[in-house]
């Protein structure tokens, strides 16, 4: 067994363990958002024919684990290249929503909700990334994931509207932070207008989605990076999205 290795970053102040928040891009198993592209995987060369093994990979901007830029859902907004690396390296908190989103697959989460968080773990930090842990990671590659109905309608917890204003409104969401979850999107899998996102993409302000591991993630203390290819102009991008963790 590989023994984990411990690494200490300036400006953390502590020693920290990385651990992946990411799915592994499959196209046998990765859930596709209706009506984005095909994802598909394609042996471009081998080490028998050609020296080298490469694949060519086809895919959205949206596929699998991946990160959403301000421009995805705002006219205007910035896009992957315009912003700075420090618009991807967050504070992070996880809010625990599994046993509502068990009993309820279109479970919005309300201000109540954050504030009875906050009162049992304090304040969410300014420019933080704050995460819903639903359960809906342990239905990936499955037709759960989707929870689409017999009328062809997706059921998915998210964040309400409200509550995404009050995280705005309060500072928690300032110029710069993110929303987070391990479903196709912080909005309510039912609701096609999206109005959790576009409130979200404003300033700096990113989308984490399909996120993987969040039982490794802590309730506080922790850190997101956002790793992936940033595409010029682009919309977002697949990513490894790493939780960094102070020990």
């Amino acid at each position: 067994m590989q023994r984990r290795q411990l690494i200490r970053r300036p400006g953390l102040g502590q020693l920290i363990r990385p651990v992946s928040l990411s799915h592994v891009n499959d196209p046998a198993t990765t859930p596709i958002f209706p009506g984005d592209p095909e994802f598909t995987l394609e042996t471009a060369a081998t080490v028998d024919t050609d020296g080298y093994y490469l694949q060519q990979v086809t895919e959205g901007e949206h596929t699998g684990t991946h990160w959403g830029a301000p421009g995805h859902f705002r006219s205007g907004g910035l896009l992957a290249d315009q912003l700075d690396p420090e618009d991807l390296f967050l504070p992070a908190v996880k809010i625990d929503i599994r046993a509502r989103a068990a009993g309820d697959a279109d479970y919005a989460v309300t201000v109540d909700d954050l504030i009875d968080w906050e009162r049992a773990n304090g304040p969410i930090p300014h420019g933080a990334a704050v995460i819903l842990w639903t359960g809906w990671e342990s239905r990936w590659g499955t037709p759960a994931y989707a929870g689409t109905d017999a009328a062809g309608v997706a059921h998915q917890p998210g964040f309400s509207v409200a509550a995404a204003r009050w995280l705005i409104d309060n500072h928690r969401l300032d110029v710069r932070g993110a929303l987070g979850t391990d479903t196709f999107g912080p909005d309510l899998g039912n609701d096609e207008t999206y109005p959790v996102s576009t409130l979200l993409y404003d300033q700096r302000r990113i989308s984490l989605e399909n996120l993987n591991n969040l039982g490794a993630l802590p309730t506080t203390g922790g850190y997101v990076l956002v790793g992936g290819p940033i595409n010029r102009a682009g919309s977002g991008s697949p990513a490894t999205i790493y939780a960094l963790i102070p020990r």
